[in-house]
């Protein structure tokens, strides 16, 4: 591969490992974004009692996948786990606390936006567009 599109790979890499990073580690692993405990607490199988700890998990399994993604090592099935987690997560979020979610469309069109660039860094430079 040639040296601007290792680059290029390494920044998509890094931009995606930094959204799962803060979402899992800050948001969740320390406890930053409350609200989302709240989302956690709502699923029925699961109820307050246990939340923490699911989110807990969670953020560690999300932590888990920055370090993947960075590692650049089987990118593909890298962006299937990436996608299976995040339309649970929406799905989840939708089926069960959508009253917590403030604009669930708004949700869906960044998921959405960051899966595309999930599987651009999946495919390496395939669908590159050259300029």
């Amino acid at each position: 591969m040639a040296p601007r599109k290792m680059l290029d790979q390494r920044l998509i890499r890094t931009s995606i490992a930094l959204v799962w990073l803060y979402q899992g580690l800050w948001c969740k692993v320390l406890g930053w974004a409350p609200q989302q405990k709240g989302l956690v607490a709502d699923v029925p199988f699961i109820g307050p009692i246990a939340a923490r700890t699911v989110l807990f998990v969670l953020g560690l399994i999300e932590c888990s996948i920055a370090a993947w993604v960075l590692s650049g090592k089987r990118m593909r099935d890298a962006a299937f786990a990436q996608t299976a987690l995040l339309i649970a997560m929406n799905a989840g979020g939708i089926i069960w606390a959508s009253s917590l979610i403030p604009d669930v469309g708004s949700m869906l069109v960044q998921n959405f936006a960051f899966l595309v660039l999930v599987w651009i860094a999946a495919e390496g430079s395939t669908y590159a567009v050259q300029i």
